[in-house]
C-alpha cells in the first residue's frame, strides 16, 4: 500500500478526455476527480449527463489504495478529516497538471473524497476556477491561503448531498456546512432517500448548474 508524500503527481496518461486535443481549443474545461478507491473510468461515465460545451477531463488520484485509488490514505487519514497537509499535497500534484494545460475557464466536480478536493482546490489557487461542484463530499479542515479571496470572490458552488449518506459523518457535514456560506455563492441541494451515491435527479440539477456558470 502506498502513503501520501509531499510528491504527489498525477498520471498524465491516465487521463480520460472527453474530446481529442485538437477538439479542445478555445473551450472551457471540467476537471472530474473521482472518489475514494476508484480510478478515473468511474465520474466519466457522467459525462453524457452534462452539458456539451466544456471539454471533460477525468484525473485519477496519486495514491494506489484498495481496488484503486485515493486522494488521501484511510489508513493514515481520519475518514471525513483527512490532515490539511495530505489533503494540499494531493491538490498540488492536480495543480501541477493544469499547468500545463492551455488557459482557459475551468470548473471542477468531484464526488467523496473528490469533492473535498475540488474544495481544496478552490481554496489553494481560488483565482484559478470558475465553480465547483461538491458532491457527498466536505471541506477539509484548517486555514487555507486562498479562503480569505474566496470569501471576497464568493466563487459559484454546488453542493449535493443525500439524508442516507452513512459515508460522510455528521461532523464533516456540519463543518462543511459552516464553511461554504461564508466562502462560496453556495446552491446546496439535499436529496431525500439518496445514499452515497448520485441520483438522476442530482445529475439534472447538476448540469443546469454548471450550463449557468459558462461562458456567454
Amino acid at each position: 500500500m502506498s502513503l501520501p508524500s509531499p510528491d504527489l503527481t498525477i498520471d498524465r496518461d491516465a487521463v480520460l478526455w472527453s474530446a481529442s486535443e485538437r477538439d479542445r481549443a478555445g473551450r472551457p474545461l471540467l476537471v472530474l476527480m473521482h472518489g475514494y478507491a476508484s480510478d478515473e473510468a468511474d465520474l466519466f461515465g457522467i459525462s453524457a449527463y452534462l452539458p456539451l460545451e466544456p471539454v471533460i477531463a477525468s484525473v485519477r488520484a496519486p495514491i494506489p489504495e484498495g481496488p484503486g485509488f485515493a486522494w488521501f490514505s484511510r489508513f493514515t487519514n481520519v475518514p471525513g478529516d483527512p490532515m490539511a497537509s495530505n489533503a494540499d499535497a494531493a491538490a498540488r500534484a492536480v495543480l501541477d497538471w493544469l499547468d500545463e494545460q492551455p488557459p482557459t475557464p475551468t470548473g471542477l466536480l468531484g464526488f467523496s473524497q473528490g469533492g473535498a478536493m475540488a474544495l481544496q482546490l478552490l481554496r489553494l489557487a481560488p483565482e484559478r476556477f470558475d465553480y465547483a461542484v461538491q458532491l457527498s463530499g466536505f471541506a477539509v479542515q484548517g486555514e487555507q491561503p486562498g479562503d480569505a479571496a474566496l470569501a471576497e470572490r464568493r466563487t459559484p458552488v454546488f453542493w449535493g448531498r443525500g439524508t442516507l449518506d452513512e459515508v460522510i459523518g455528521a461532523a464533516a457535514v456540519a463543518r462543511t456546512a459552516e464553511w461554504l456560506p461564508d466562502h462560496a455563492a453556495l446552491d446546496a441541494r439535499i436529496y431525500e432517500g439518496m445514499g452515497h451515491a448520485i441520483s438522476s435527479r442530482e445529475l439534472a440539477d447538476i448540469s443546469a448548474f454548471i450550463r449557468a456558470q459558462l461562458p456567454r
